[in-house]
Formats: structure tokens, C-alpha cells, sequence
């Protein structure tokens, strides 16, 4: 490493930007194609049996349906996440790389805490019913 730059290649920024040229290409027909799921105006007097929250936070509303407590662990991911740089692990770069040998523990903890968001967003939203009891 010189003057604080990582080595890299070209090829991998093009490939880089390739992805992001296609999925901003995807999410562009996706929002064309599906309508957004709406619902009427909120109405203070009749609450919707379950109140569900926005998709993207439904994990958390899962997390939290279990025992009020578990917002704890909810912000101990935040921090985690925050303090993902700089978790052991984490050793200096020389080199551009998807999932390098170097920071296996941190590409690790992100793909595993990635994968059960995903699974809790999942769960409260196909298999959540009424009074939120799971759907059998």
C-alpha cells in the first residue's frame, strides 16, 4: 500500500457499477409493474386487526411481539453493525475484493444478522394473522 490507497482493478469497479446500473434498471420496472400497497386514509376510530408496520420494519415488530424486551438486542444489532469496521477480524485491506480472506468474520456477522432480518420480515408478513397469532 502507498500514500494510503488500496490496490484494485478496474475490472472490479466495472462489474461494481454494471450491478448497480441493473438493479436500479429492476427496481425502476418493479415500481413500475407493482402498485404500492397502499391502504384508505388512517382513521384514529377502527384500527386494522393486525396494526402491521411498514415492510421494512416489520422484523423489529416481530422481534417485539415476543417479549418487549428483545428491543434491546434490536439496538445492540444497531451498534454492531455500526461497529463492524473495526471488530477484530476486520485487518487492513491491500487489495479490492468481494468477502476477502481478511475480514471473514465480518462478512460472516453480516450475511448471518442479513439472513434472520430477512426471515423475521418474512414471517410477520405472510404468516402473521389476526390478533397476531401465527397462521397455521
Amino acid at each position: 500500500m502507498k500514500n494510503g490507497f488500496v490496490k484494485s482493478s478496474p475490472h472490479f469497479f466495472r462489474l461494481i457499477t454494471r450491478s448497480m446500473y441493473a438493479l436500479v434498471a429492476i427496481l425502476l420496472v418493479l415500481a413500475t409493474v407493482i402498485t404500492a400497497p397502499l391502504q384508505e386514509q388512517a382513521n384514529p376510530a377502527l384500527t386494522p386487526n393486525p396494526a402491521k408496520s411498514a415492510w421494512f420494519l416489520l422484523w423489529v415488530q416481530e422481534l417485539v411481539s415476543w417479549s418487549r424486551l428483545m428491543i434491546y438486542p434490536v439496538m445492540l444489532l444497531g451498534c454492531l453493525f455500526l461497529l463492524l469496521p473495526w471488530l477484530p477480524g476486520s485487518g487492513r485491506m491491500h487489495r479490492a475484493s468481494w468477502f476477502p480472506r481478511e475480514q471473514r468474520v465480518v462478512s460472516a456477522v453480516t450475511i448471518i444478522l442479513t439472513a434472520g432480518i430477512l426471515v423475521l420480515t418474512v414471517i410477520a408478513l405472510f404468516f402473521r394473522g389476526s390478533n397476531w397469532s401465527l397462521l397455521s
